[in-house]
């Protein structure tokens, strides 16, 4: 069986392995302030670094999710309002949970196949405390160019910082993280391991703000969960064994380079095919606003339900689609974790039973 689903999605198979010794070697008991985990802590920061090219002078934090990110962002980093430019759920999702917790927090959507005009933003002033925007948007298979990203960086008004989900595509594709001040993402999507686990990286600039305001309200406060990541420690138990994985799999997996080029060339492949050879299409349109890492199709809901229950019988499982996108799409994850092989016999599906 393969899964394509974007998340929680397929995970590397070396993870079964990986168990076996987590098991064996004892870390799924080990004290989570002593000195062997602070050492798997810093091995995994440094591995990080090295295999996603994370500028070295950039803080890393370990969360237990994407959405404890926004929670974290919204009480450590914004003390009067965060600005939001989204065009999908989980941008959306972003949006009314800051807005829940700092209501003056304002929120702008644009079409999902618009490259937004980050200069001309209405609703964005010298009171905003931190632009957040969505790079890859799972919910409907939709990206944000490097490009986007540095004009919004440029286009900052007053002191705001950037802060950037990169949940979809942290870990597949190469990022400029110079660019923005915050990034985050959770590791059951590029990273092909297990959920429960998420990174966020600051930059010097972000954490002089953070020491600056030095809110300490919450037991997941940056400031404090800073001063433990000096010493590479949590300010609560972490999860360890995901941790532990994903300084296995860090190891083991080439750098970002190659592996945002293998990502690239099996996107480019697929829409390619599925811009003419199929009974579905891609449900973005506009070629400069489709994803990398997630693949978007559209169609009659009943030929989506025909397509993933056909597909489930022949051992693939297809991503749903989300939000008002359900009924008439889907979504296939292009996540380093699916090998081509999968790929493959998926595409020898569709030419065979929906050319």
């Amino acid at each position: 069986m393969y899964t394509f689903n974007p998340g929680p999605s397929q995970v590397y198979p070396q993870v079964r392995q990986y168990l076996q010794d987590a098991f064996d070697e004892g870390w799924l008991s080990a004290q989570h302030r002593g000195e062997r985990f602070v050492q798997l802590m810093r091995q995994t920061v440094q591995e990080l670094k090295n295999k996603l090219n994370v500028p070295q002078d950039y803080t890393v934090f370990f969360m237990s999710s994407a959405t404890e990110c926004w929670e974290v962002l919204a009480q450590s980093l914004t003390p009067t309002k965060s600005f939001h430019l989204y065009n999908g759920a989980f941008g959306e999702k972003w949006f009314e949970y800051a807005q829940a917790l700092r209501p003056e927090s304002a929120g702008l959507k644009f079409g999902v196949d618009e490259v937004p005009d980050v200069y001309n933003l209405p609703g964005l002033d010298e009171k905003t405390d931190l632009v957040c925007i969505t790079q890859n948007e799972t919910s409907n298979a939709t990206q944000l160019r490097d490009g986007v990203v540095l004009n919004m960086y440029n286009r900052l008004p007053g002191n705001a910082l950037l802060a950037v989900d990169a949940t979809s595509s942290l870990g597949g594709i190469q990022l400029k993280y110079i660019k923005a001040d915050i990034w985050y993402a959770s590791v059951q999507k590029c990273f092909g391991l297990p959920a429960g686990l998420s990174i966020m990286l600051l930059s010097p600039r972000a954490i002089e703000r953070v020491r600056k305001i030095n809110e300490r309200r919450h037991y997941n406060s940056l400031m404090a969960q800073y001063e433990k990541m000096l010493n590479y420690q949590t300010t609560h138990t972490p999860n360890v064994l995901d941790i532990y994985l994903l300084s296995r799999t860090l190891t083991d997996r080439p750098a970002i380079k190659a592996v945002h080029q293998h990502l690239q060339d099996r996107a480019n492949k697929l829409y390619d095919y599925f811009d003419q050879a199929t009974q579905l299409s891609p449900l973005i349109t506009n070629p400069e606003a489709r994803s990398t890492t997630v693949i978007g199709l559209q169609g009659p809901a009943a030929l989506i339900e025909e397509v993933k229950r056909r597909a489930l019988a022949q051992g693939l499982q297809l991503g749903s689609g989300y939000g008002p996108w359900k009924p008439t799409s889907l979504r296939i994850a292009n996540f380093p974790a699916i090998p081509d092989a999968a790929f493959e016999q998926l595409v020898q599906f569709f030419a065979r039973e929906f050319a």
